[in-house]
């Protein structure tokens, strides 16, 4: 299981169109990499469905820790047939998962710049933001994660980003997930009896 150093910053839509200018001088375009996503927040783990409708693939993911709970990681994942997304999907709402699920759709473009994978999005929870990763071999010291959480943090330095604080992502996914719980309470009130 690899270790992923994430990093996340948020920003409005001029940052976002400077970010792109400087990447696509100076770093290395990946591509477009839209994302349907489903993700499930669990007491201390993320579980996600992903559509990656710009490649025409599809994964589940597991993540060690809850975004807002440390930037280093273990991922789990493994590929699956687009067509057993919504397979997928009905598998883990009928494990009773489905309170915890939230969908959203990313718009988004990857970047490398100085070593560092940059995910440059757009979702409508988080507006314009992005993802600085840098990946791990899962038996990584914690000298190494040091090592990357710094090299990310000197390259969002460069390019002028402000990355936000673990108790920033905590309280913005707190405050997403409570938003979240009342939009679905007042659909199911709303929801006429059968």
């Amino acid at each position: 299981m690899p270790i992923e150093i994430e990093m996340r910053a948020r920003f409005g839509k001029e940052t976002r169109d400077q970010l792109v200018d400087r990447l696509r001088r100076d770093g290395k375009d990946l591509g477009p990499d839209d994302k349907h996503i489903y993700f499930y927040v669990l007491p201390d783990q993320l579980l996600k469905v992903t559509d990656n409708t710009a490649a025409g693939t599809a994964k589940i993911t597991l993540k060690g820790s809850k975004i807002g709970q440390g930037a280093s990681f273990a991922e789990t994942e493994f590929a699956i047939a687009p067509a057993d997304v919504g397979a997928a999907v009905k598998l883990f709402n009928a494990l009773g998962f489905e309170e915890e699920m939230h969908e959203a759709s990313n718009l988004r473009h990857n970047f490398r710049f100085d070593g560092v994978e940059i995910a440059v999005k757009w979702s409508e929870a988080w507006g314009y933001h992005a993802e600085f990763e840098v990946l791990l071999d899962d038996d990584a010291p914690d000298a190494a994660r040091a090592v990357a959480a710094a090299k990310i943090t000197d390259v969002a330095n460069e390019l002028g980003v402000t990355l936000m604080t673990e108790q920033e992502l905590a309280e913005f996914t707190a405050a997403f997930e409570a938003a979240e719980k009342e939009r679905k309470e007042r659909e199911r009130q709303a929801a006429p009896i059968r």
